[in-house]
């Protein structure tokens, strides 16, 4: 059984040596551990420090190309050395390393297909009320779309079996936390939660600017893979929506017509109008979008025989960066 913990890093040498050191060198039932450095475009020294704390296994990027492309990039070099597990840390040293072992155990026992650390938000003191109100409510917005129960979807700290890398296709560039969430919780993979402490903050978050950028993203990110799996929903409940709007001006027009006063209010016919053409286009929207949907998932599951042709033919036996 092998497990591989990526770090995804950008200028880290400050921190980097924190994580390393605390990443556990031994788990029961885990026979060999491997670390993957993500240099996401670094210009400091985080190369050479992850090599002084004897790690060789490296993914790197010339440019920085954010967190969810070193994620995808990371998980496809993980799968082709062999990883059985790939547990996903942080390079700031925000995660707890030394419950890794405890983080994979629901894989290793057939529980889980994904374990995601739920930190404790509330627990958490640089986090202000307002920080701490968005992340409840963005995690009850995720489950809403995934139908999952997981208290803090937007944690990182991750571990994920190899069937569920496999099935899973990251496509925002922002953030894949979400995302992954939804996907997984659409295609019926088990997902457990485990909940830990995190370490002292280090430095600023370099994934967003502004928390008004962090909803607006995040936003989208959930909306975008919403409508890949549930189309119909959304444009189904626009439909109805512009529909019911619609047929009121015209109850409204017939209203004033019994009384004989109709003919002034030809302007309700206009706008009743414009409305029931708005709830076709979203009904013919929705019928487009879930063709769409089927089709990919026809696509995912050709990817997915990709996928497993491909790593099974690049699995080979690999002690490269073992702790």
């Amino acid at each position: 059984m092998k497990l591989v913990v990526q770090v995804p890093c950008l200028n880290e040498e400050k921190t980097l040596p924190l994580v390393l050191s605390s990443i556990p060198h031994q788990i029961p039932g885990i026979d060999e551990i491997v670390v993957v450095v993500i240099d996401d475009g670094s210009s400091d020294r985080t190369v050479e420090v992850a090599r002084s704390f004897g790690v060789t296994e490296f993914v790197r990027h010339h440019r920085n190309q954010g967190l969810a492309r070193s994620f995808t990039d990371g998980v496809d070099h993980a799968l082709a050395i062999g990883a059985d597990i790939v547990v996903n840390t942080d390079g700031d040293n925000q995660y707890p390393q030394e419950r890794i072992g405890d983080l994979v155990q629901p894989i290793l026992r057939g529980e889980a297909d994904i374990v995601i650390a739920d930190r404790q938000v509330g627990l958490i003191d640089h986090f202000s009320p307002a920080k701490k109100a968005l992340q409840r409510w963005g995690s009850r917005v995720v489950n809403l779309a995934a139908r999952t129960e997981l208290p803090d979807a937007a944690s990182g700290f991750r571990a994920y079996s190899r069937e569920s890398l496999i099935r899973l296709n990251t496509v925002t560039r922002f953030s894949y936390c979400m995302e992954t969430i939804i996907q997984a919780g659409n295609k019926n993979l088990a997902i457990a939660s485990l909940p830990v402490l995190t370490n002292a903050k280090t430095r600023e978050s370099r994934l967003f600017s502004s928390t008004r950028q962090h909803v607006f993203r995040s936003a989208a990110a959930i909306t975008r893979a919403y409508i890949m799996y549930r189309p119909y929903v959304i444009f189904g409940v626009m439909a109805a929506l512009f529909g019911v709007l619609g047929l009121l001006p015209y109850l409204r027009y017939a209203a004033l017509a019994a009384t004989g006063d109709g003919g002034g209010h030809v302007q309700s016919l206009l706008v009743g109008a414009a409305l029931v053409v708005m709830s076709s286009l979203c009904l013919m929207l929705g019928i487009v979008a879930d063709l769409i949907r089927t089709n990919r998932a026809l696509i995912e599951t050709n990817l997915e025989h990709t996928k497993r042709a491909r790593f099974d033919i690049l699995r080979v036996p690999d002690t490269a960066g073992v702790l």
